[in-house]
């Protein structure tokens, strides 16, 4: 009896613990999106490989870092990105969690289209 007692007791405690995973702070701080720097469109998160950052000259495709704090806006997949709500730099104060796509491809606001999920990990590689 007392076995099942501590058995229901952890089970209690572990759904309490995995429900505070799913709050609406699930925000990550910045949400990247996969972009062609040269023609300043957003492209597919497919074409980003890895973390390569963009230090201004040659070709590729590239994470572009957004704060989910903004009111920045999201392009859709083949609309340009305005450079001014963003970096090509990977954010490093403090440990900002990150989110590599899955956004919107239909783009949108980005405090509004990246609310969601479970954790805060980030998603996918990035590239050059």
């Amino acid at each position: 009896m007392r076995s099942a007692q501590v058995t229901l007791g952890l089970t209690a405690l572990v759904a309490a613990s995995l429900t505070g995973c799913s709050t609406d702070d699930d925000t990550p701080d910045y949400a990247a999106i996969c972009v062609d720097p040269q023609s300043q469109v957003r492209t597919q998160d497919e074409d980003c490989k890895d973390e390569t950052e963009y230090r201004g000259s040659g070709a590729g495709f590239f994470w572009f870092y957004m704060a989910t704090a903004g009111r920045g806006f999201v392009p859709p997949i083949g609309g340009r990105y305005n450079t001014a709500h963003g970096t090509y730099t990977i954010p490093r104060a403090g440990s900002p969690t990150i989110r590599r796509g899955g956004l919107d491809r239909s783009g949108g606001n980005i405090g509004t289209i990246t609310r969601g999920g479970f954790g805060k990990s980030g998603y996918g590689s990035s590239g050059g």
